[in-house]
């Protein structure tokens, strides 16, 4: 079955022309705080996805159920149990990384694109565009995420998702890692770089 062009748009957009870090300008703690390693950034961003995409369904399946005073509890209800769930999940699995991401996995229930996907998109649509919408706004997030690490470990570190790529003799020609690609400033020099290529190439203009 052919998506409509709404349903197309609400996958599409995040990931580019509306990304939710670069152009909403959301989610920048976690862009800051776990993307020292590709590792980290690779599992935070499946977590998003998972959270996002799922939490939007249900929310969207509710909406109609939902009083008006209590949506935003309900919709807390629902990102938390997924956040939680999320958890034990990457704890069974991927307990080292789980540990490094501390608790920033648990800080999932506050991250503002979640929250407002749910407020602004899955309580005014159906559960199959807000699936969409939570699955393009969570690879758009995990985009943004994954760009950030790999620039961060490639130069702070010398290596790639924990493999050596610089060659030793780099180093013994009096090459250095850029210490401060593992310190939050990093971080900040590598995001606002992809903010602004994207928008260059984008060609968005400020209104």
């Amino acid at each position: 079955m052919a998506l409509s062009k709404k349903s197309k748009t609400a996958f599409t957009d995040p990931l580019m022309s509306n990304n939710p870090i670069s152009l909403q300008v959301l989610g920048i703690c976690s862009a800051l705080a776990v993307t020292t390693k590709l590792d980290t950034a690779v599992v935070m961003s499946f977590a998003v996805i998972a959270v996002l995409s799922v939490s939007n369904t249900v929310i969207s399946i509710l909406r109609k159920m939902i009083p008006a005073k209590v949506r935003i509890i309900v919709q807390l209800s629902v990102i938390a149990s997924m956040v939680i769930l999320t958890d034990m999940v990457l704890k069974a699995f991927f307990y080292d990384i789980s540990k490094q991401l501390s608790v920033f996995v648990a800080l999932i229930i506050t991250n503002c694109i979640i929250m407002g996907r749910a407020e602004a998109f899955a309580m005014q649509n159906g559960p199959g565009r807000s699936l969409l919408d939570g699955l393009g706004n969570g690879l758009g997030y995990g985009l943004i995420l994954i760009g950030v690490a790999f620039f961060r470990e490639l130069l702070g570190f010398g290596t790639i998702y924990n493999r050596q790529v610089i060659p030793e003799s780099f180093y013994q020609a009096g090459y250095e890692n850029m210490g401060l690609m593992v310190l939050s400033p990093g971080a900040f020099i590598i995001l606002g770089l992809i903010v602004w290529a994207q928008r260059i190439i984008g060609k968005v203009e400020e209104e």
